[in-house]
């Protein structure tokens, strides 16, 4: 049976080859998604092992974070860049899962992430998420989910305005677009929790912060932040 399945799965590939998802070049059997040469030249940021870094300050002074870190570093025109698009615009949810659940193990090896008791994805507009299929945010929380077996809460924290999109805005233009679209639907839910909230690319931290500052009100909250990608500016 095992031989009959594997020439089958090999007959498929003839018809639909497995291609990595960053380069476009066929994948090996061992490999998924992502082909070993582009995923050793991945841009990672290693911000999950240091307290001050990139993305942690940029809610200082605005939003109280416990911790902050993006997996990769995103730069325009780069394979990370190719892999966002994949993911969000593709329908490529494998790679937010691939993706999520190799980042959650090297959370769960950080002092400052490892206290985490729930993930929560940055909400989309229930109708653009009916468009879109798919919120790409939980995706990536679902794959954190597995390795570090954390529950995903998805019906706490919603988006009750719909936006438009954030690609080309300034910071203020940013925090204007989202500083009254987000509501937590019970407070109590999150008291005395280490949260922590995901998206896919932190680029000002504008969504992010306006989550926070709503989560906020959940008395003794401890909230923490991780991204896919931060875009580099």
């Amino acid at each position: 049976m095992v031989f009959k399945l594997s020439l089958f799965d090999d007959f498929l590939s003839l018809i639909y080859p497995r291609i990595c998802m960053s380069c476009g070049k066929s994948l090996f059997k061992y490999e998924h998604c992502i082909c070993t040469f582009c995923m050793y030249h991945l841009p990672r940021t290693n911000f999950h092992t240091e307290e001050d870094n990139a993305v942690s300050r940029l809610f200082w002074g605005k939003a109280p974070v416990h911790s902050a870190a993006s997996f990769f570093f995103f730069y325009k025109g780069g394979h990370v860049q190719q892999l966002m698009h994949q993911l969000k615009y593709k329908g490529q949810k494998d790679i937010g899962i691939f993706l999520g659940k190799l980042y959650g193990k090297e959370l769960l090896k950080s002092p400052l992430f490892n206290t985490v008791e729930y993930i929560v994805p940055v909400p989309m507009h229930p109708k653009k998420e009916k468009i879109r299929g798919y919120n790409q945010s939980e995706i990536f929380a679902c794959g954190l989910s597995q390795s570090m077996k954390i529950p995903v809460d998805t019906k706490t924290l919603i988006k009750t305005t719909k936006t438009e999109t954030q690609t080309r805005k300034s910071r203020f233009n940013r925090w204007e677009n989202v500083k009254e679209v987000f509501e937590v639907k019970d407070y109590d839910h999150f008291a005395n929790k280490h949260v922590l909230l995901v998206d896919d690319v932190i680029t000002t931290g504008s969504t992010l912060e306006s989550c926070i500052l709503n989560l906020m009100k959940a008395p003794g909250i401890k909230i923490s932040v991780a991204s896919l990608a931060y875009a580099y500016h």
